[in-house]
C-alpha cells in the first residue's frame, strides 16, 4: 500500500490562484522530503492530505484513505507540526501536550503518560513542566514535534521543522527526525525549502515548483555515484592537479578535493601514480556521488 497517492491533484483559490497543479505522485512509507520555495505550494498540500482543504480537482489518499470523504480516521493515523508557532505561553509542556493528547481521543491517564513519552523522545522530559513561554525557539520546535507524536501516529507530517534555529539547533532537530523515522517506525513527511537537510536525513525525494511536479524519486537513485573520482592530498594539492592535466585528465577543485573525470580506463591507475611519484600522502580517493541539488537548473535551485 502506498503512503500517499494522488492523481492530477489541483487546488485553486478563488479561480485565480493556483496552489497545486495535476500533481500526480505515489509515496512509498519512510522519510520523506518536500521541498520547493515559499508559495510552491507544500503547505496547500499538507492541509490536503490532512483534511483541512478539499481539493479542488483531482483526488488524494493517505494510507488508501480520502481525507477529504474521512478527515478523521486520516487524522487518527497522522501527526502535523505546523510551521509557524501557535504554542500557548502560559501553560506548561506537559500540560499542553497532555490536551492534544486527549483531543486525538486518548483517556485522561494514557495522555499524560503519552505526553510524558513523546517529551523524553524529543529531549524536554526535565523541562516538561515549565511554562512554554520561557522556552527558548528550539525547545518550542521540540514541543510541537512532541504534540505531533502524542498519540503514536504512523505518518507524521512536519512543516518547516527547523525554521528558527540556529546550525546546531538545525543538527539536533534533523537527528531527532531520523531517529523518528528509522527507529520508531513512522513514516515522516519533511516540508522544506533546504534540499542540504532533506538529503541528509529522507529517503525520497518531491519536489514541486508552482504547484506543479519537479521531480519524484528515491535519494539514492538521485545520488548515484558519478564519473568523478575525488583525490584528496594532505599537501601538494597544486602539484598534483598541474601532474594530473599534463597527463591529460579534466581536473576542477572543490575546495582541497581534486574532481577527476575519469574519461579512459586507466584514468584510475594514472591518479595513483601520480600521487606516489609525487611522495604525496593520499587522505581521500573515492568515487564521487552527486549531490541532490545538482539535479536542478540554475533556475529550479534558486526556487528551492
Amino acid at each position: 500500500m502506498s503512503l500517499i497517492a494522488t492523481e492530477a491533484l489541483t487546488k485553486t483559490y478563488g479561480g485565480r490562484v493556483t496552489a497545486l497543479s495535476d500533481l500526480t505522485v505515489d509515496v512509498e512509507p519512510g522519510v520523506i522530503g518536500l521541498v520547493g520555495a515559499n508559495g510552491a505550494g507544500k503547505s496547500t498540500f499538507i492541509k490536503i492530505m490532512l483534511g483541512l482543504l478539499a481539493p479542488t480537482s483531482g483526488t488524494v489518499r493517505v494510507f488508501d484513505i480520502d481525507p477529504t470523504t474521512e478527515p478523521d480516521r486520516v487524522r487518527n493515523r497522522v501527526g502535523y507540526m505546523p510551521e509557524h508557532d501557535s504554542l500557548p505561553p502560559d501553560v506548561s509542556a506537559a500540560e499542553f501536550v497532555t490536551h492534544l493528547g486527549r483531543i486525538s481521543g486518548l483517556p485522561r491517564a494514557a495522555a499524560r503518560e503519552r505526553a510524558s513519552e513523546a517529551l523524553r523522545h524529543v529531549g524536554l522530559y526535565e523541562e516538561r513542566y515549565r511554562q512554554i513561554g520561557g522556552y527558548s525557539t528550539g525547545m518550542k520546535q521540540r514541543v510541537k514535534l512532541a504534540q505531533a507524536l502524542v498519540h503514536d501516529p504512523d505518518l507524521l507530517l512536519l512543516d518547516e521543522p527547523t525554521n528558527g534555529l540556529d546550525p546546531a539547533g538545525r543538527d539536533a532537530m534533523l537527528a531527532l527526525i531520523h531517529r523518528i523515522g528509522t527507529e520508531f517506525g513512522i513514516s515522516v513527511v519533511v516540508c522544506s525549502h533546504l534540499l542540504g537537510e532533506v538529503e541528509r536525513i529522507c529517503d525520497s525525494l518531491i519536489a514541486i515548483e508552482g504547484g506543479r511536479l519537479l521531480r519524484a524519486d528515491r535519494i539514492s537513485a538521485m545520488t548515484a555515484a558519478s564519473d568523478v573520482l575525488a583525490v584528496e592530498v594532505a599537501e601538494g594539492t597544486d602539484e598534483l592537479a598541474k601532474e594530473l592535466e599534463r597527463l591529460s585528465l579534466k581536473v576542477s577543485r572543490d575546495n582541497r578535493v581534486l574532481l577527476v573525470e575519469l574519461s579512459t580506463d586507466d584514468a584510475y591507475d594514472q591518479i595513483l601514480k601520480a600521487v606516489a611519484d609525487l611522495d604525496l600522502p593520499l587522505h581521500r580517493l573515492d568515487q564521487r556521488r552527486h549531490r541532490v541539488a545538482e539535479l536542478f537548473t540554475p533556475r529550479e535551485m534558486a526556487d528551492v
